[in-house]
């Protein structure tokens, strides 16, 4: 089996994934969604490949062009990724201090102005402030400059290939492919003891915006605020919520964000319908799977190890329901490549895999070499 380690640095790279790789993940777009008649009886079809930010997140400081060529959480990125069969896209969405939900993945815009570099909290600003910064609607009309503030605190001007104006969720309904599902983060700020009120407020906003213009689209939510997920779930029962977690990557105050077990306990306690990990929290726990599979849990993950075919090969023998990604056209094209090879697998030098389903059952020397891939993955 044609599998290379690959050792993941702060750039993600598939350049090379391997023509003859044996994958057996679906890649066509399904056709009849997700299963949300009700979100009490939520079911993943198939395994899931879901567009990050739409066609990947913006990392303004790699050295890798691709993760720089869209304006991530824009209609452009979405309808970009939708070219490829990915089945949905994530997004974040905040809302404005007049109500209205848009499409925006950082806590603060950032700008220069008279030389001087200030911050502004996106959800402290109305609908037509925050359309004032970065690429304007209307030709002719410059918008203020939009910086972005990086992990390690470098201020850097938002510099991307193909740039675009920023969007409301409506707008994300209206004008991205009816049949690309939307993946629904929604976001709030780690450092911020929200009362329920204002997360009730919030959320109604942005429910009342899927019920308006959702119409047969495959919808999902989820959320790193532990109220909120809760919240979300009691608001409505027609979409299925998923709780996001570190996996143990990250320590919290909030006890419910550190570990897998919290996350299962809170889905249970809840009535949510999966988890959405950080990759290496499912390839440091693989037993939490299983278990999530006894509790008739969804999971699905994400994490820069998306980004590598062997990651996402890997996770797809383990059970995990989808993987939200980056490199959409690579993930794609390898996932695309899984799929010819479904129906009759070989291994050079091996018996013929026979395939039972969606999963194919490989030699024990394949699963051992496959189980060591794990260690060297985690590595960073």
């Amino acid at each position: 089996m044609a599998l290379k380690a690959v050792h993941v640095s702060d750039v993600p790279n598939l350049d090379h994934v391997p023509d003859n790789a044996s994958f057996s993940l679906y890649s066509s777009r399904f056709s009849q969604g997700v299963d949300i008649e009700r979100a009490t009886s939520f079911k993943v079809p198939k395994f899931l490949v879901i567009g990050h930010r739409g066609n990947g997140m913006n990392m303004l400081q790699s050295s890798d062009l691709r993760m720089k060529a869209v304006k991530e959480n824009t209609i452009l990125s979405f309808n970009t990724a939708g070219k490829y069969p990915v089945d949905f896209i994530e997004f974040d969405v905040q809302v404005t201090k007049d109500g209205c939900p848009i499409i925006f993945h950082d806590n603060f815009i950032y700008s220069e102005e008279n030389g001087s570099i200030f911050e502004k909290r996106v959800t402290e600003l109305s609908l037509s402030e925050f359309f004032s910064y970065g690429p304007q609607r209307e030709d002719g009309l410059e918008g203020k400059s939009l910086l972005r503030k990086t992990k390690d605190g470098k201020i850097l001007n938002w510099d991307v290939e193909s740039d675009e104006p920023a969007c409301t969720l409506q707008e994300a309904f209206e004008k991205v492919n009816p049949s690309l599902g939307f993946n629904i983060e929604l976001k709030f700020d780690d450092y911020i003891v929200y009362q329920q009120q204002h997360l009730t407020d919030v959320l109604q906003s942005i429910i009342q915006v899927v019920v308006d213009h959702a119409s047969e689209r495959p919808v999902i939510f989820s959320t790193f605020q532990p109220d909120a997920a809760l919240l979300v779930r009691k608001l409505q029962n027609t979409y299925p919520v998923f709780f996001l977690t570190n996996g143990g990557n990250e320590i919290y105050e909030d006890v419910r964000r550190n570990t897998l077990e919290e996350a299962i306990k809170l889905c249970l306690e809840g009535g949510l319908q999966g988890i959405v990990s950080e990759v290496r929290g499912i390839f440091r726990n693989p037993g939490a799977v299983n278990k999530l599979k006894e509790l008739k849990l969804s999971l699905m993950t994400y994490g820069k190890l998306n980004n590598v075919a062997e990651a996402v090969y890997m996770q797809h023998l383990m059970g995990v329901d989808g993987v939200i990604v980056d490199l959409v056209r690579e993930i794609t094209e390898a996932v695309a490549k899984m799929m010819n090879v479904e129906e009759n697998l070989l291994l050079e030098g091996e018996e013929q895999v026979k395939v039972e389903g969606s999963r194919p059952q490989f030699a024990q020397r394949e699963l051992e070499f496959l189980l060591k891939l794990i260690p060297e993955l985690i590595q960073q």
